[in-house]
């Protein structure tokens, strides 16, 4: 069963319809509104966008397009606030930073308690030391950026911290590469829910941050099919 499927199940059960009803109220036969909750195929425009009137959701939430019931695009006020170490003040009233911020926190949050439920050691390092690894990469680039900065605050030199750096997120990303498929012989220790990470999954268990994690998703895909299309 596809995401759709599983939707058009869900939204079903909430109405407390049979599938026969279901197939009465759209004029279609029992077996081809089966074949719609199982997956096999998809209504036409028509018949899609009646199914998200009827349910009084969007197309895109049906399609598995948006966590959101509304469709609706995210907004920056519609973000939980995440922690606020710095009091918020250091955006001066910029949209675009604290966006992503939030997004990014968001994210994260549900990032580690996945890697909470994990239980394994080895699993947090790896993840820890490669988001550490990024931070590092992005505020010494601005660090370097100025002359007036000096280089006192770090012990890796300017001629071999960025090259030091690749070479250690390539050895973070390979151990945890090596966790996650059991190549070092700790998969089998995971807990199975660690991997459960269907939208309809997070959405119902993170229904505050998936939204966050969902639109930090397509908006890293787009900056690599941006990527693509430059090649």
């Amino acid at each position: 069963m596809n995401l759709f499927g599983q939707r058009m199940k869900e939204l079903r059960k909430e109405q407390k319809k049979t599938q026969a009803e279901m197939a009465a109220a759209f004029g279609v036969s029992v077996r081809q509104y089966q074949n719609y909750e199982g997956g096999a195929f998809y209504p036409d425009v028509a018949g899609l966008m009646k199914l998200a009137d009827y349910f009084d959701v969007s197309t895109d939430y049906l399609l598995g397009r948006s966590a959101e019931r509304s469709g609706q695009t995210i907004n920056v006020d519609d973000l939980p606030e995440g922690n606020t170490a710095t009091g918020g003040s250091v955006y001066r009233g910029s949209v675009l930073p604290t966006m992503y911020k939030k997004l990014i926190e968001n994210s994260l949050d549900i990032l580690y308690d996945k890697l909470q439920e994990s239980k394994d050691k080895q699993l947090v390092v790896g993840v820890s030391n490669y988001l550490m690894l990024a931070v590092y990469k992005m505020f010494r680039q601005m660090y370097e950026a100025s002359p007036k900065n000096i280089s006192g605050m770090f012990r890796v030199g300017s001629a071999r911290w960025n090259s030091s750096a690749d070479a250690a997120m390539h050895m973070a990303e390979g151990d945890l590469a090596a966790t996650l498929t059991g190549e070092d012989g700790t998969k089998d220790s995971l807990e199975p829910a660690t991997l459960a990470l269907s939208t309809d999954q997070l959405a119902r268990d993170y229904p505050r941050h998936a939204t966050s994690l969902f639109n930090l998703v397509k908006n890293a895909e787009e900056s690599m099919r941006g990527l693509k299309k430059g090649e």
